[in-house]
């Protein structure tokens, strides 16, 4: 059975940081690319960022490019998305998901397992 748990969310103030993990278990996670999503209350989910099953790949969404970074630790079996200079617009549940294949998706219908969330709130 897979499970992806997130850690790490929490309420900061605007110019901030926080560090979210994804701890990944039942699969193989070095085969399987990766991806952040987060959904803002009455907003759609929305790709945030995503690595490849090797690492050397990152893509990131336009709103957080600069300013977040994806990275992933095999060994670990986990996810992490750094964040720097939070602003009140990245207030929402951050999720982690594992993508069918080696790549990942900018739709959430490329990932095949989700976790539950994590909760963040940037405040000004």
């Amino acid at each position: 059975q897979v499970q992806l748990v997130e850690s790490g969310g929490g309420l900061v103030q605007a110019g901030g940081s926080l560090r979210l993990s994804c701890a990944a278990s039942g699969r193989t996670f070095s085969a399987y690319g990766m991806g952040w999503f987060r959904q803002a209350p009455g907003k759609e989910r929305e790709f945030v960022a995503g690595i490849r099953w090797i690492g050397g790949s990152t893509y990131y969404a336009d709103s957080v490019k600069g300013r977040f970074t994806i990275s992933r630790d095999n060994a670990k079996q986990t996810l992490y998305l750094q964040m720097n200079n939070l602003k009140p617009e990245d207030t929402a549940v951050y999720y982690c998901a594992m993508s069918r294949d080696g790549s990942y998706y900018y739709t959430d219908t490329g990932y095949d397992y989700w976790g539950q969330g994590t909760q963040v709130t940037v405040s000004s």
